[in-house]
């Protein structure tokens, strides 16, 4: 019934998106009154905008706002630190998030908004960058999205998730939909284990077995625990410093509607017990900056507003922090800090920021978004928890006349803090694990009609520095007089040398009977499921598994028409014989039969699917080494009902060949106790 509920349901949520996508644009006007930057742009809404060759083939991650621009700043640096010769994509879906990455990375990245979750604007979004890796952070869970990317290989983690309890009651409304999207994501990184636990309770089954499920949900920490100070904006800090003389400040951050006048009432009380404190109010959104300044006003206080760039006067009673990227800033002068979205229901915010500076925190009662943080904070006795204007009036005057108490809550929620680090360094070595570091990690180059993916350190060591067409003609290595043989099978396959290296190019053609009237041409698909692209993708990760298989150099995608040809560069196993000729020559040993089947075990262990397990695949070197060869339509499988099948075929290829020998009156030497010494091995 799920499965055929999913496809109903995504058609649904999608016909709903197209509904909704001008209403959307509609609203960004709106909000373009108060910050123009929502009516900018449009195009990226859609992915209709231009995007070079050069941001293909690398990593996407996808932060929806500043709060998690900043949670995720930390990780990209990481990232751009590991992966230097790969482009970096960082995509938001707001104005602020925009703006801070602007400011975080400059031209380090490419960056444009998230299109619509609509089939066309991902597949335009895919084509244009076609990623090897998206990384989506917290909970940005867009179905589309996530199926074009399943459905073209391209694997999707979800990064510092986070699932409350109101959220998972919410999204177990809309199973049908959920469960598949989520079994969809490669892995899912949690902040914490209630989040862990309610990711896998969503997921069940659905993702495999129940070893393999709890496998795809792990706990990494918490991404924003690893805040990085801004240099700048701490000199602008000191700075500051000057014009404040001594007097107390309260920073009330990120507040929102029904919030601002509760405070503005407490600091009402506040001032007549400490007149000289300064109040630096922060909205969340700038389309209620001049809202807020008005409500100040009409509350009778002294203000100055950031974006004037007034100084701060004795006279002073309220700075409206009305700019982008500079709450940190407002920290770092507080004495006291409030979370605002805390005192409505609207769960509020991050915690994380002032703890890692060392400040004294308040908050409201309603804070289901960051639940385990300010859990860890109750429990260290570093927040104070109100519910309403006058509470707060009383806690903060209670804080600022009382240093020893204020320094003791700061320094408790400092320490927890920093005890929650290296949720960065958990993150990155999954990454690792799906785009390796180096060696088996490739690069993508885009020519006219043409996609190379190719490695790098082989391209190179074959004395190439970049790949190009002519690599997978044979014609050009005939120039350079570099063939060194041919394959005498059904379609030629040239050996090759570069350098002192040694390759083998392949051409990809059709067999049976469409292959007599269809020779090397293939329906279009994703790029990531074409046929060499697959397979280069599929050997780089059985190297990295250190499986005995070629290493691939360099993989070609060839548009002809409404299709497609491929071709693949691998290098070449020097000296090593096929099973198959071997055995036309000489018997193998009981200890080479076991060996044979212990690397078959190897390969079933790591989930290798071999579509056309034969005695013809399989090499044995010059130092007594198995290798497995031809992964063409090849994949990992979960489970393991299908090895069973792949070893039928190969005991089928072996009597075949036996059967063939003997009708030839050739030698062939097997017999049916060898396939008793393979399993021995394969079974050890």
């Amino acid at each position: 019934m799920s499965r055929l509920l999913f496809p109903l349901g995504i058609v649904t949520y999608s016909l709903l998106l197209y509904l909704l996508r001008f209403p959307m644009l509609l609203l960004f006007i709106y909000r373009s009154k108060a910050d123009p930057a929502y009516r900018q742009r449009f195009a990226e809404r859609f992915c209709y905008q231009p995007i070079p060759a050069e941001a293909a083939g690398g990593i996407v991650v996808h932060a929806v706002s500043m709060g998690e621009v900043v949670a995720a700043t930390p990780l990209i640096k990481q990232l751009l630190a590991t992966y230097p010769d790969i482009p970096v994509t960082v995509t938001c879906t707001t104005p602020t998030g925009s703006a801070r990455i602007k400011a975080n990375f400059g031209d380090s990245v490419f960056h444009y908004y998230l299109p619509f979750d609509t089939p066309g604007s991902n597949q335009r979004l895919l084509k244009k960058l076609a990623p090897q890796l998206v990384l989506l952070l917290e909970t940005e869970l867009w179905p589309n999205l996530i199926r074009q990317c399943h459905q073209a290989a391209i694997p999707v983690v979800l990064v510092n998730a986070r699932l409350s309890a109101r959220s998972a009651r919410g999204y177990r409304r809309f199973m049908p939909l959920v469960q598949p999207m989520l079994a969809q994501l490669k892995v899912i990184l949690t902040q914490d284990n209630n989040s862990r636990r309610r990711f896998l309770t969503l997921l069940g089954n659905k993702a495999g077995s129940m070893q393999e499920t709890i496998q795809k949900v792990l706990n990494t920490g918490n991404l924003k625990f690893e805040v990085q100070q801004n240099a700048a904006l701490k000199q602008q800090a000191t700075d500051f410093q000057v014009q404040l003389q001594g007097r107390p400040v309260w920073v009330a951050g990120s507040t929102h509607a029904g919030e601002d006048e509760q405070i503005l009432q407490a600091f009402g009380q506040v001032l007549a017990k400490q007149p000289d404190t300064l109040l630096i109010l922060v909205p969340r959104h700038p389309d209620r900056f001049d809202t807020v300044a008005a409500q100040v006003a009409q509350a009778g206080f002294s203000l100055v507003r950031r974006s004037s760039q007034q100084p701060l006067l004795p006279a002073t009673q309220v700075l409206l922090g009305d700019s982008m990227g500079e709450l940190m800033l407002w920290y770092q002068l507080a004495d006291v800090v409030f979370v605002g979205g805390s005192l409505i229901e609207r769960g509020g915010h991050n915690p994380l920021e002032p703890m890692s500076l060392g400040k004294a925190i308040q908050s409201g009662p309603y804070v289901f978004n960051f639940a385990l943080a300010f859990k860890q904070l109750e429990r260290k006795q570093a927040v104070t928890f109100v519910k309403n204007a006058e509470e707060l009036a009383q806690s903060t005057v209670s804080l600022l006349s009382d240093e020893t108490t204020r320094q003791q809550m700061a320094a408790k929620g400092l320490a927890l803090y920093q005890q929650q680090g290296g949720a960065t360094a958990k993150v990155l070595q999954t990454v690792t694990r799906l785009l390796p570091t180096t060696g088996v990690r490739h690069l993508h180059q885009k020519e006219a009609g043409a996609d190379i993916w190719f490695d790098p350190q082989l391209l190179a060591a074959g004395g190439f520095t970049k790949a190009d067409n002519k690599l997978f003609q044979a014609a050009f290595w005939q120039q350079q007089n570099a063939v060194t043989g041919q394959s005498s099978g059904r379609n030629t396959v040239w050996f090759v040398r570069a350098n002192t290296e040694q390759w083998v190019l392949r051409h990809y053609y059709r067999g049976g009977l469409i292959g007599k009237m269809n020779k090397d041409w293939f329906f279009a698909v994703p790029l990531a499921k074409s046929r060499a692209m697959a397979e280069f993708a599929m050997l780089q990760q059985m190297v990295q598994l250190g499986l005995p298989v070629p290493k691939p150099v360099a993989a070609l995608y060839t548009k002809r028409g409404l299709g497609y040809s491929a071709d693949i560069l691998l290098e070449l196993i020097p000296g090593s014989i096929d099973i198959c000729h071997l055995l036309q020559q000489r018997a193998l040993t009981t200890s080479e039969w076991q060996q044979l089947g212990a690397m078959l075990k190897q390969f079933h262990q790591a989930q290798a699917y071999h579509s056309d397990m034969n005695c013809h695949n399989m090499l044995l070197d010059p130092q007594g080494k198995f290798w497995l060869l031809d992964f063409d339509k090849c994949a990992f499988r979960p489970g393991q009902d299908w090895q069973q099948n792949t070893m039928d075929r190969l005991l089928r290829s072996f009597r075949k060949e036996a059967r063939l020998a003997g009708e030839k009156a050739r030698p062939f030497y097997w017999q049916e106790s060898d396939w008793a010494l393979l399993l021995a091995g394969y079974q050890a």
